[in-house]
């Protein structure tokens, strides 16, 4: 477990390390900085040598993926791979299996995914997928927006009783986060409703979307939480939506942001998430055109907020969502099947089949405001690489969304070729956008920028103490330019040279060679101890009254993590 990656040209934003030619020392799974001149080496001479690779959102585990697997055999039939004597039978593309996600994001040089949607009362199953995922580690963001008791206590602006009902509830369910999707409005699908404005309220509960918004960021920040609120903002989708999705993130300014220990990492007090679905212009489809401009200015001239993107890839995939009304406005458009999942006094789902199709208006429109945002946004340590997988497309299409961020030639191919619809060009200005991202943005991005964003203290940087969590991809920057060849840049990024994980190689030239059981990362709260007991005591008798479960079974035990990080944050 001990070497050195030899000659390799580094890239490590965290470090201010662009390209430069250094040697990175690895003993028992962390990064050293150095070794005895006997030690053990491997030559990555002239190759782009990175920290591995951190998705600060995606859905990979939990009750979601099992519905979409059953109601969506098609998929599973695509992506099928025999075993070998290192890896089990894949299966899937838009939902692979739990064993496959992990190998697939191996092969592309990563080691993190956030798990960025997990109902507390269906924790115990998704810690259960997470354990059955190999090579990667992953961070669940617990659901808060519409859970009964948070509406409760923003309503009456109980912040401190919210923050030790979110103190709790993230040891009860080993959550690392607070999550809110589409919040008050998948409360309203109960009744077969939803909320459209930030100002709209949740029926029968008198409190409105901006109340519990507020009311979330400030017990986040007085619990001094790693990552900030992770916000799904309302009206997904709907042509017209950027004014809500500004007025949302505007809202935050007035947060202070929390000077404890474990939020120190991080600079924002909020991270909005598939930022591409909320940045849409005109009053329906027919008038529909790109915000990205209007939606990049403001986050240009934002300090507290950071974003993913969620890129539209042109794939057949699967949407699955938090936000079920929203999906239930998809089925009535395209007509494909549908199904719904509530999850009682917490939240609901939707699940349907999407095609993303390149000869498609709105797909395509799609497609080029989330490049637009890319290109608009200055600061890449604002944006990070995602596709809110699998709702905009799979994430093994992250290596192709390199490509094209990186040569401008071959973006004005798909648009002057008629690749894509017109109105790439004529409801965008994508056509007028001439910056390209190069080795040491796609490293911001796609590693250090994530691992920022999520208060991570251990990845994302080649870090002397940090985990050995690094990937060497086979190009040469010195005599390749990947704006002529973005080509063999979607090649390399699909196919890394070596992955390491943990100090431990688990794939050479894009073959699994190993593999290795996961992380589960969750947040444990300190500090607040007698009010988490408080405020449990205080809910119980709601909680056996409403819920269908016992309060025994309800709270996932140590046993159901895999290699357990608790992150701790030290609240008081």
């Amino acid at each position: 477990m001990e070497y050195v990656l030899k000659n390799g040209l580094v890239y490590d934003p965290a470090n201010e390390i662009n390209g430069e030619k250094m040697d990175i020392f690895v003993k028992d799974g962390k990064i050293v900085e150095s070794l005895p001149d006997d030690v053990k080496v491997i030559d990555v001479t002239d190759k782009v040598v990175m920290p591995a690779g951190v998705d600060p959102h995606a859905h990979v585990a939990g009750p979601k993926l099992v519905v979409g697997r059953l109601y969506r055999p098609e998929d599973s039939r695509r992506g099928v791979s025999q075993k070998t004597k290192v890896e089990r039978a894949e299966a899937g593309f838009s939902i692979p299996c739990c064993p496959t996600t992990g190998y697939r994001y191996s092969r592309m040089g990563y080691g993190t995914v956030c798990e960025a949607a997990m109902p507390a009362m269906e924790a115990k199953h998704t810690h259960e997928e997470i354990a059955t995922i190999r090579n990667i580690d992953v961070n669940p963001l617990t659901l808060f927006g519409n859970n009964w008791f948070v509406m409760e206590y923003a309503r009456e602006n109980r912040i401190e009783d919210l923050a030790a009902y979110i103190a709790a509830f993230l040891r009860i369910s080993k959550g690392y986060g607070v999550k809110i999707v589409n919040p008050c409005g998948s409360e309203a699908w109960g009744w077969g409703k939803n909320v459209h404005g930030y100002d709209d309220k949740a029926p029968y509960f008198d409190v409105t979307s901006r109340q519990v918004v507020l009311a979330l960021a400030k017990a986040n920040e007085m619990l001094g939480l790693p990552h900030s609120i992770h916000i799904h903002p309302n009206d997904l989708g709907h042509p017209g939506n950027y004014p809500t999705t500004i007025d949302t993130l505007d809202s935050i300014k007035e947060i202070t942001k929390s000077t404890k220990k474990a939020a120190k990492t991080r600079n924002q007090t909020v991270h909005t998430t598939h930022l591409q679905f909320h940045s849409y212009g005109g009053n329906s489809w027919k008038d529909a055109d790109s915000a990205a401009d209007k939606v990049a200015k403001f986050v240009n001239k934002t300090d507290y907020m950071t974003c993913d993107i969620g890129q539209v890839t042109f794939d057949e995939t699967t949407t699955m969502t938090a936000d079920a009304p929203m999906e239930y406005d998809l089925f009535k458009i395209s007509g494909l099947k549908w199904a719904n999942k509530d999850i009682e006094c917490e939240t609901a789902a939707g699940i349907i089949p999407c095609i993303y199709s390149p000869k498609t208006p709105v797909a395509t429109l799609q497609w080029a405001i989330g490049l637009e945002l890319f290109l608009l946004i200055d600061d890449p340590w604002k944006v990070c690489l995602t596709t809110d997988h699998p709702n905009a497309g799979p994430f093994i299409r992250y290596p192709r969304i390199i490509s094209w961020l990186m040569s401008a030639p071959r973006r004005m191919e798909m648009i002057e070729n008629g690749e894509v619809h017109k109105w790439s060009h004529k409801r965008t200005g994508l056509a007028g956008l001439e910056r390209e991202y190069d080795f040491y943005d796609i490293a911001t991005i796609t590693r250090a920028a994530p691992a920022k964003v999520h208060g991570f203290t251990d990845r994302g940087a080649l870090t002397p103490g940090y985990n050995a969590d690094i990937a060497v991809y086979g190009l040469n920057p010195n005599d390749f330019d990947p704006s002529r060849n973005p080509e063999e840049v979607e090649r390399a990024f699909s196919w890394a040279n070596l992955t390491i994980k943990d100090g431990q190689i688990l794939c050479k030239d894009g073959d699994l060679v190993a593999t290795k059981k996961p992380h589960d990362i969750w947040c444990d709260v300190k500090g607040w101890e007698e009010e988490e007991a408080r405020i449990c005591n205080e809910i119980m008798p709601f909680f056996t009254q409403y819920y269908s479960i016992k309060w025994e079974t309800y709270q996932v035990y140590d046993h159901y993590l895999s290699d357990p990080i608790a992150v701790q944050a030290l609240a008081k």
